[in-house]
């Protein structure tokens, strides 16, 4: 199974990196884990809606450059839906019993995605009504693929 994670902007927090270095480690065992990112837009404070649309447009058009016609593709969105990490690990193993071997989950820019990305998406999944920096997003889907790879196999890192 092929794994991968789209993101927009580059990480820089060396703490951040080593985390997900750890669970892409952790993560060979069950998959061919990457993680993809995509330039962001410079975005000054107090943007205008077409400011903020033309932004949304440029990332999405590099999100979907690197997103092929075969992956599932599941949005990071706070309009999607909210899963628990169980469910998340039902998700993924049901995508991969019914022949879906490319996932690719994406996180947009601080700006969000364009439409054109909701609309690619295949599924769209929310970590709850908070806001968190999208750097450390990437940390916390990280671990998420981990724990579900380790829930579907019946391991103890789950609890």
């Amino acid at each position: 199974m092929n794994i991968k994670l789209v993101t927009v902007g580059k990480l820089k927090e060396k703490y951040l990196k080593a985390g997900i270095a750890e669970y892409s480690k952790r993560l060979g065992a069950f998959c061919k884990f990457q993680i993809v990112e995509c330039p962001d837009e410079k975005a000054p404070e107090n943007l205008s809606d077409a400011e903020d649309a033309h932004v949304k447009e440029v990332e999405g058009e590099r999100i979907l450059s690197k997103i092929k016609d075969k992956e599932y593709v599941i949005l990071l969105d706070l309009r999607g839906k909210e899963l628990t990490s169980e469910e998340l690990a039902k998700k993924v193993d049901d995508l991969s019993t019914y022949g879906t071997s490319d996932i690719t989950f994406v996180i947009g820019g601080s700006l969000g995605v364009s439409p054109e990305v909701t609309k690619r998406a295949d599924y769209s999944i929310c970590f709850g009504k908070f806001t968190l920096p999208h750097q450390l997003m990437r940390l916390v889907m990280t671990e998420q693929i981990y724990r579900s790879f380790m829930i579907i196999n019946h391991r103890t890192y789950h609890k």
